[in-house]
């Protein structure tokens, strides 16, 4: 990263040839075509591998959407999961809330205590009101 930060500041605001880039960092005349040749800073990107749950996952949902309180150890019996219970258990929990029922008594539309948040915000800070509610200035 400091390497390409560095040749894009010599190249373009010193004007150095990249041969001579090249000699000053000890790096080959391609590298630093290749660096000025992206905007970007290189990043190291790893491929995505997968999991050992995903070949599983659709017999976790038929068991979740027939209970779907049911505890992970009884799914990783029913499925015959014979790896760590760990990552049986992150993606258990990852689907469960989608095949709960919703909770009549969560509160999904208000929030009890935003309301008052915002009047102590605009009212500004606490002292002495007339009956309009505007603030009395103290005598000098």
């Amino acid at each position: 990263m400091e390497d390409w930060a560095e040749i894009r500041r010599l190249h373009k605001s010193e004007g150095m040839a990249i041969k001579a880039i090249s000699r000053m960092l000890g790096i080959s005349r391609n590298a630093v075509r290749r660096a000025l040749a992206v905007d970007l800073p290189p990043r190291y990107v790893r491929p995505a591998t997968g999991s050992l749950v995903d070949s599983v996952e659709p017999a976790i949902r038929e068991l979740l959407q027939a209970s779907p309180t049911m505890p992970s150890t009884v799914i990783a019996e029913r499925i015959g999961w014979e790896h760590g219970l760990t990552v049986l258990k992150d993606r258990v929990r990852e689907l469960r809330p989608y095949y709960l029922p919703p909770d009549p008594a969560s509160r999904t539309e208000y929030d009890p205590g935003w309301e008052p948040q915002i009047a102590l915000l605009s009212a500004g800070p606490p002292g002495r009101r007339d009956q309009a509610g505007r603030r009395r200035r103290r005598p000098p």
